[in-house]
């Protein structure tokens, strides 16, 4: 038996930067480009992503430069990929680490990275947007709206600006640079046509805590975000830090907090679109399996 009430069809995932990176990234980090690039590969994953109902799908495309340039990626793979995954949207995922990659309150940073973003999609028509993603990012940055600003602006009306955005406070954690306000929110949304929340490093060693937050967390951004599309991102890898314990922090029991949270409304609001899993490189075949049982309907 499963459990797919919430499942609506339409769930994301973070890819590798290997699916679309230059030859240089495959170099830098000793890796065989052949685990991305043949053509089978990629038919795998295709059908491993369809098979567990995702339908947005953010290929890693970062850091940029200081100078606010995205990394190379390779045009003919990135074709290719587009080719094997005509149901798939592909967002790539950029942005970086506030204050080494990325500068927002510079104009000639947002100019150059709002420029190659536009380039990009030009170049590769079939993309469906970007999936954009700064950490940290301080609750409250009109910097970073108005980077929103100008990269609405700059993108084509018909391809989709995509967020990674930070949950809301916590009393063990009430700094605003990884956490954002209520009020915050929809000043972001104004700009965004997809909110994807990142429900996990919240420095909870036990899991049932980590199940009520994920539950109040969900409750409260849908509340929240009434016309945008709300994803909510789930973690499923294993790192061990102060703000991450493995143990409590799992996809079982992300998807147990998202069930509870979805739960608290007669019926899940419109704005919810489905989960996003934090991520495809660290999901192993046990956790497909627990999606297919605890999520996927």
């Amino acid at each position: 038996m499963t459990d797919g009430r919430h499942d609506r069809g339409r769930n994301a995932v973070w890819l590798s930067h290997g699916w679309l990176g230059a030859d240089s990234w495959f170099e830098r980090h000793d890796r065989d480009s052949a685990a991305f690039r043949d053509s089978m590969a990629v038919a795998r994953l295709a059908w491993q992503l369809q098979r567990h109902h995702v339908t947005d799908a953010y290929p890693h495309l970062a850091p940029t430069t200081a100078a606010g340039h995205l990394p190379p990626h390779d045009p003919l793979q990135t074709e290719r990929f587009l080719d094997q995954t005509p149901d798939l949207r592909v967002l790539p995922w950029v942005g970086g680490v506030l204050g080494e990659h990325v500068f927002l309150g510079s104009p000639s940073w947002r100019r150059t990275f709002t420029a190659d973003v536009a380039r990009l999609l030009e170049d590769h028509p079939r993309l469906a947007g970007i999936h954009l993603n700064v950490e940290p990012l301080p609750s409250g940055s009109d910097a970073y709206l108005a980077l929103l600003e100008e990269l609405r602006q700059a993108l084509p009306p018909d391809k989709l600006l995509s967020v990674a955005a930070y949950p809301p406070p916590l009393i063990w954690q009430p700094g605003l640079d990884v956490h954002w306000n209520r009020a915050y929110y929809p000043k972001v949304a104004h700009h965004a046509d997809q909110i994807v929340v990142m429900m996990y490093d919240t420095a909870l060693p036990l899991r049932k805590p980590y199940v009520s937050l994920v539950a109040r967390w969900t409750a409260d951004v849908l509340i929240w975000l009434p016309e945008t599309d709300v994803l909510l991102g789930l973690p499923a890898y294993e790192d061990l830090a102060l703000y991450h314990w493995p143990w409590a922090e799992t996809l079982h029991s992300g998807l147990r907090g998202a069930h509870a949270g979805l739960e608290r409304f007669e019926q899940p609001p419109d704005s919810y679109q489905g989960i996003a899993i934090y991520s495809h490189w660290t999901m192993s075949e046990p956790e497909w399996t627990l999606l297919d049982r605890h999520f996927v309907e």
